[in-house]
């Protein structure tokens, strides 16, 4: 059953649904959207329903740890963390949490420094000081403007001047290079190039599970359209076959393909929750109007 981008429901069950009330009065319409919204809420910046799942857990630090649902992860699982920056306590943790692979990608110098220092004796997890793009280039990534911060950015988000050169990879080769013909989780935290990215992700029709992103523009923006680029890559990433399951501040969103989506639970739990409030709808609807009077 498809995963409506609306509801989550498929199409008898928005049939119902509408059926269900259009039977109702409106004020009790206007109390059960009042609890649908409160229970089911919607990303501010994009407008994108977020299909919550009770396993949802943030693994890693306040800082650096992203949320995701441990159970779609396994000791077989293969997962990618590009931006490592100066926290791995999300790689470490999945590994920890999970017993599985965890390849991360970087290659701002204090990276590879810090992974040296915290995952020098970690066996299962493996760096390359390379950094991701839509393309096999040599790319300039340009310094933050505050020397105490570790990210750099190959669009310059912070409009300095310095840069250092490196080696970038589409995700594709990296993939290739590694064996893998599929990615259960995939972290992107790389400084405004997740555009391009996730672009050639949907180009090059990937297998990837997850994907956790960092929108950077959200609080470093190049300019006054930064909202219509995070817009239009949520509106790809779900017109790709994904639902958002996860918003956190500083724009971190965690999207899950629906079919790995329903596999854990994701369309019972809306369908369910939706039975629950018509059933509480329809047994005191006065009580209900009176939350929206």
């Amino acid at each position: 059953m498809p995963i409506d981008s609306g509801t989550g429901l498929g199409g008898e069950e928005n049939l119902a649904l509408l059926t269900s009330l259009a039977q109702l009065t409106a004020k009790t319409r206007r109390a059960l959207i009042f609890l649908w919204t409160r229970y089911f809420p919607v990303d501010a910046l994009t407008g994108t329903r977020i299909y919550n799942l009770v396993s949802l857990t943030k693994i890693g630090s306040d800082y650096g740890g992203w949320v995701i649902p441990p159970e779609a992860i396994e000791a077989r699982s293969v997962c990618y963390c590009a931006g490592v920056g100066e926290d791995i306590t999300f790689d470490l943790g999945i590994i920890g949490q999970c017993n599985c692979e965890v390849f991360a990608f970087d290659p701002t110098p204090r990276a590879k420094v810090h992974v040296e220092k915290h995952a020098q004796d970690v066996p299962k997890f493996h760096f390359c000081a390379v950094g991701l793009w839509d393309e096999d280039a040599m790319m300039k990534f340009y310094v933050p403007a505050n020397p105490a911060h570790v990210s750099h950015s190959v669009l310059n988000l912070q409009k300095t001047e310095a840069y250092f050169e490196a080696q970038c990879k589409r995700l594709s080769t990296i993939m290739q290079d590694n064996g893998h013909a599929r990615i259960d989780l995939l972290k992107l935290d790389i400084e405004g190039a997740e555009y391009k990215v996730i672009d050639s992700i949907l180009h090059d029709r990937l297998d990837i599970g997850m994907i956790c992103v960092e929108y950077d523009e959200g609080y470093n923006s190049l300019d006054d359209q930064y909202f219509t680029r995070i817009k239009q890559s949520v509106a790809s990433l779900l017109d790709a076959g994904y639902a958002m399951a996860a918003v956190e501040p500083r724009c971190n969103y965690t999207f899950i393909r629906n079919d790995l989506l329903r596999a854990l639970g994701g369309a019972n739990y809306l369908l369910n929750s939706m039975k629950r409030f018509t059933t509480a709808v329809r047994r005191n609807p006065k009580k209900l109007g009176a939350l929206c009077s």
